[in-house]
Order: C-alpha cells, then sequence, then structure tokens
C-alpha cells in the first residue's frame, strides 16, 4: 500500500512548493491536487451544489501549482485529482502534461473526470450531458498526441490533422490515466482510455473489493497482463477508519490522499 495526500491548492492555503516538500520529507509517496476553473455565481448553480468552500473558487491553476510541486521535490510523484478534461483543450493539455512529465522525470499521475458542477463545464462550451463521451476523446486524443512523432485525430467531439507536439513524456505511452468516478460504466471507461481507476472512499469496502475483482477479471479478458491498479481518492486520514481495507480488498496497489493506491 502506498499513501498520499490531496489538497486543493487555495491561494489562501499552504503554497504548493512548501506543501510537496513537506509530504515528501514525510515519506508519502504523492500529492494530488484537484481543480476549478472557477465557480458560476448563479442561482441555479447555487441550488445544483448548494454552499461550497471557498478552496473551488479560490484554487490556483493545476498544472502551475504542480510545477512548483515537482520543481521542489525529487521524487515525489505529483498527481491531477483530478483534471476536469471537458473544460480544457486536448492539445494545450497534452502539452502540459507532457512537458510536467518529462520535466519531472517521469513523475505525473494524470488523474481524470468529467466534472459534476452543470454549468461550470457549460461555460467551456460543452453539453454537461455528453461529458464523458467528450472526455474519453480528449483522453484519446492526447495519448495519440503522446505517442505518435506525427499525431492526427477524427472523432465526434475531437477533429484534428496531422501534427508535431513535443515535448514527449518520459514514458512512451505517456503518463498513467487514472479514471475517476464511481458510475456503473467507469469500469468500461478504465478499460477503454485509462490505466487506472480512481474511486473515492465514501464506497462501502465490501462494494469497493467487488467491483476491483470484477475489474481485474474484465482486464484480464481485455488481455491485460498486470492487475489494473486503483487509487482510493479521499481517505479519511485516520489508519482506524481503513483496518477493514487492509483485510478485504484484492492485493493491489493503494494511494491514499487523503488517497490510497491499491
Amino acid at each position: 500500500m502506498k499513501l498520499g495526500i490531496a489538497m486543493f491548492p487555495a491561494d489562501f492555503a499552504i503554497r504548493p512548493d512548501d506543501l510537496a516538500r513537506a509530504v515528501e520529507e514525510r515519506g508519502f509517496e504523492s500529492l494530488f491536487l484537484p481543480e476549478h476553473t472557477h465557480l458560476p455565481a448563479t442561482a441555479r448553480t447555487l441550488a445544483e451544489v448548494g454552499e461550497l468552500p471557498a478552496h473551488f473558487s479560490h484554487t490556483h491553476d493545476l498544472f502551475v501549482a504542480l510545477t512548483y510541486a515537482a520543481a521542489a521535490t525529487r521524487d515525489l510523484l505529483v498527481g491531477t485529482g483530478i483534471c476536469l478534461v471537458p473544460q480544457r483543450d486536448p492539445i494545450v493539455t497534452a502539452k502540459a502534461v507532457a512537458s510536467l512529465d518529462a520535466l519531472s522525470g517521469g513523475r505525473v499521475l494524470f488523474g481524470v473526470g468529467a466534472g459534476w458542477i452543470s454549468e461550470e463545464i457549460a461555460h467551456h462550451g460543452i453539453d454537461p450531458a455528453r461529458r464523458w463521451s467528450v472526455m474519453a476523446e480528449r483522453v484519446k486524443a492526447m495519448r495519440q498526441i503522446w505517442q505518435e512523432e506525427v499525431a492526427e485525430f477524427h472523432g465526434a467531439h475531437v477533429r484534428f490533422g496531422p501534427l508535431w507536439s513535443w515535448p514527449k513524456p518520459q514514458r512512451p505511452s505517456g503518463p498513467p490515466v487514472l479514471v475517476g468516478g464511481s458510475g456503473p460504466r467507469v469500469a468500461d471507461r478504465v478499460l477503454d482510455f485509462g490505466d487506472e481507476w480512481m474511486p473515492h472512499a465514501g464506497m462501502p469496502v465490501a462494494e469497493l473489493a467487488e467491483r476491483m475483482a470484477k475489474l481485474r477479471a474484465a482486464g484480464h479478458e481485455a488481455g491485460r497482463s498486470d492487475e489494473v491498479p486503483v487509487t482510493v481518492f479521499g481517505a479519511e486520514s485516520e489508519a482506524a477508519q481503513h483496518r477493514p481495507v487492509h483485510t478485504d480488498l484484492p492485493r493491489s496497489r493503494r494511494r491514499t490522499s487523503r488517497s490510497r493506491r491499491c
């Protein structure tokens, strides 16, 4: 089991570089930073999400904050927990991820998600109902840019002709893609365009163990030689809260970030 820390990189909180140094000095494996580009200040959004803590609208840019974290450390893995892919241009994001991975020596974990605040998503010109299919295509397009000298992609949501883009990530296949979510189709998404699964820790342990086993069985059927890793995100900071996890879950890597990688 490997443990990590997750924290919103708010402008009123500890600096990302100071936080990263503290996390590495204490022996944690990873630091995950979430993002929201903004929080819509409308009555409809407030009705949808309710009152949210100030850090939702005060976060530093995700990749700027992670760059500070990576530059301040030597071995700490730095992760997006999560990157709201439907709200980001795939060509620009592919370069940001590749640059961070290359400059950090291959220490990036690319957690992805589709978002949950409908109006925030809509402000980026994306139909919230289509955010999952948009995310899938954008991740696949980014993988093409990372892996191919001349990349192109032709989909329903992402279309670009042959292009050159450097730097490439340290690993030829790109950084691991951790697919966030706990819905009924998340396993299909992991096997379609991801490397790992990143569910939230609120799921009952027995259900998590069952779903991990099914995901790994499906991975083997699909030709994956290794077990699909799992990062349980948002775990409690008290070790006593996770004793059942240590004994009941299938063998794996766990992180906690309050993030626990299995």
